[in-house]
């Protein structure tokens, strides 16, 4: 598997967080057209919480971590219902195992993704420049939500 830099990241923040109204909506577009079952799986989340702060973060992450897998130069396979179903019930109980033990490598045994990973780790636990910071609830919605956003783009790799 190729795995995606601290770089490729850095890249990516700096593309997404420079973007204008107009430029983030097509990029927001073109990532949504390229992977249209991932995207509705994860905004799901945001119903299924109840946390309309999470929609927000959920697409401005989706962008920057296609956009991390693009700057990597790393092509991914169209992600469909059925790896989705099949993904599911194992990441279910890594998450099990992980909010157990509270050991990271559970979760980068599984998703395979240690930068991205390490990156969401810290975007949900640290604050903004400006000082803020998200509740609990949302940093933790957050994170479990793009995990399997990353599992599930690390798995559709193309070889």
């Amino acid at each position: 598997m190729k795995h995606i830099t601290l770089s490729s990241i850095e890249k990516a923040i700096q593309k997404v967080d420079n973007l204008d109204e107009d430029e983030l909506e097509r990029i927001a577009e073109t990532y949504a057209i390229a992977q249209q079952v991932l995207l509705g799986y994860v905004m799901s989340a945001a119903v299924e919480y109840d946390n309309e702060q999470l929609e927000g973060l959920i697409i401005y992450y989706y962008c920057l971590i296609c956009e991390a897998f693009a700057q990597e130069g790393v092509l991914l396979n169209e992600i469909v219902e059925a790896d989705i179903d099949a993904f599911e019930e194992g990441y279910f109980a890594m998450l099990d195992e992980y909010f157990e033990s509270e050991e990271e490598e559970v979760i980068n045994d599984f998703c395979d993704q240690p930068e991205l990973t390490r990156f969401m780790m810290i975007e949900v636990s640290t604050d903004d420049e400006d000082g803020t910071s998200l509740s609990d609830d949302t940093a933790t919605q957050l994170f479990i939500v793009t995990l399997a956003m990353i599992s599930l783009m690390n798995t559709s790799i193309k070889a």
